[in-house]
């Protein structure tokens, strides 16, 4: 294999991982493809395609050199792994850095767990679910339930999608639990009106960035990406719906 043969693969190693970081960390899928033709033609391949999806990366570059698939399995909402890698396709832009510094600095990027502690997310979740109590038109006095049943809501869900990987079950009990808990406090007098602690409590669960990202890859012209995120955030949705609506069923 010549130097660059050897070049060209190590080209596509940077490519592939910095498009697998930025899909897995809730880039949109527009953005993941314009990165990675950035990043190769920085390096002086101008002729690079790219295919991305959701849940996969296709990436080749000639027709002499085999096309390269990297599987997307988990995602989350990680946007300062995005703005990172950003960053690095800037200075490769700019000639800072050579093929083995972007690599490594991609996978430093990579490895470093960049999102916030659990602790600190359920703390965050608690005082939106507060916060958009109020926005909602909804009472000072019932700001504390609302704080208490998203906070505990969000919890169950980041518990049970580490027991039972799959998303739609977990975010469906989590709005079960919250509704749970939302009549709870009406019934004991602690809160006043249910709808509003339900409507505040649940809005951490829902899927704003991915709805987002649907609509923005749909305006891009990528029609796959932006019906499966669409599908998926439906899919999302349809959960938090019919949790909540079993506990109306019942009270």
């Amino acid at each position: 294999m010549t130097n660059n043969q050897n070049q060209t693969f190590d080209v596509i190693e940077v490519c592939l991982l910095a498009g697998k970081i930025m899909l897995r960390s809730g880039a949109e899928t527009y953005r993941v493809e314009d990165t990675m033709m950035r990043i190769a033609a920085a390096f002086g391949i101008a002729d690079s395609h790219s295919y991305v999806t959701p849940t996969g990366i296709i990436f080749s570059v000639s027709s002499k050199t085999p096309t390269q698939l990297v599987r997307i399995v988990d995602r989350s909402t990680d946007l300062q792994k995005v703005a990172k890698v950003n960053g690095v396709s800037r200075q490769i832009s700019n000639g800072e850095l050579s093929v083995e510094e972007a690599y490594h600095q991609l996978k430093v990027i990579e490895l470093d767990a960049h999102a916030y502690p659990i602790w600190v997310q359920i703390a965050a979740a608690s005082i939106a679910s507060g916060c958009f109590l109020i926005m909602f038109q909804g009472t000072w006095s019932d700001f504390l339930p609302a704080v208490v049943a998203g906070g505990i809501g969000f919890s169950s869900l980041i518990y049970i999608h580490q027991l039972v990987e799959i998303k739609f079950f977990a975010e469906f009990l989590a709005s079960l639990l919250i509704g749970l808990l939302s009549v709870f406090f009406v019934v004991l007098n602690i809160g006043t009106e249910l709808d509003k602690i339900i409507i505040g409590s649940v809005m951490p669960l829902v899927p704003g960035l991915l709805i987002t990202n649907a609509v923005r890859d749909l305006m891009a012209g990528h029609l796959v990406s932006g019906i499966s995120k669409g599908a998926e955030a439906f899919l999302t949705a349809f959960a938090i719906g019919a949790g909540v609506a079993v506990v109306f069923s019942f009270y």
